[in-house]
């Protein structure tokens, strides 16, 4: 109880005098509209854009040759989604360094552009959360502070400036957090953050399978799970067993990285 009650406090404000996600329709002829949250209850960060783009955030904007990749991505997700529940993925990969965080932040964009969804990008790399620097954000906070301190939820959640786009993300680092990913409070935090809207996407980005153990722990706590590969860098060999660590039927497939 404690958690929804926190997860009310940090939810979304919707654009309706119901604060529901659809609101009827001026006549009887249209369709029900839906209405983009607004993020009053959320701190509020503009993205430094020169940063971002320094970082390949590339679907930032809607011009960027690489943004259709990112909407296949998208497409082949939302097919899943019609079979089965598909609202909280995680990101990881075989290794650090093969480009796991850009792809979350990519994702995250190319999602939020999508008519009715929003999505939320959750930092889980705790040993060294990068999605808030690689936006040009300067967050202390992260789940972190909420295991270790209790922290309520709705303190974490930042708005970077993008409708219907929101994370958690900052800069304390923990030397072993295996013990919190894998923790029952994080699994019911998972199935809390993924129920509390239909509409929205939950993106966790974890740490690399074959370094550390959290992302084997969360990994049955996901509706799905992608792996980014390196071209060029990945070995086949690191592929393969990062796979066989996963559950098979959580897999949703490889996003292959390329540095340019």
């Amino acid at each position: 109880m404690k958690l929804r009650k926190a997860l009310d406090k940090a939810k979304d404000t919707r654009n309706t005098d119901t604060n529901k996600d659809f609101t009827p329709a001026a006549s009887p002829d249209e369709e029900q509209k839906w209405h983009a949250p607004k993020y009053t209850n959320s701190a509020q960060y503009r993205m430094n854009l020169d940063i971002v783009e320094k970082n390949r955030g590339v679907t930032i904007n809607s011009n960027a040759k690489e943004i259709e990749r990112y909407k296949i991505l998208r497409n082949r997700i939302h097919q899943q989604g019609k079979h089965r529940k598909m609202n909280t993925i995680m990101i990881t990969s075989p290794n650090r360094n093969e480009g796991k965080t850009v792809t979350a932040i990519n994702m995250g964009f190319t999602f939020a552009r999508n008519l009715k969804q929003t999505v939320l990008l959750v930092d889980c790399d705790f040993k060294g959360q990068d999605i808030h620097n690689y936006l040009g954000i300067n967050s202390q906070l992260s789940l972190i502070d909420y295991f270790l301190d209790d922290t309520p939820l709705g303190d974490l959640i930042i708005w970077p400036g993008i409708e219907k786009l929101s994370l958690i993300s900052g800069a304390r680092t923990v030397v072993d957090s295996s013990e919190l990913l894998s923790s029952e409070m994080m699994e019911k935090l998972v199935q809390e953050m993924g129920d509390r809207y239909d509409d929205r996407y939950v993106f966790f980005d974890t740490p690399p399978v074959l370094e550390r153990s959290e992302a084997i722990s969360m990994a049955p706590m996901m509706d799905g799970i992608i792996m980014v590969v390196e071209a060029g860098t990945t070995s086949k060999k690191d592929v393969q067993k990062a796979v066989s660590l996963l559950p098979k039927d959580k897999f949703l497939g490889f996003v292959l990285n390329k540095q340019e």
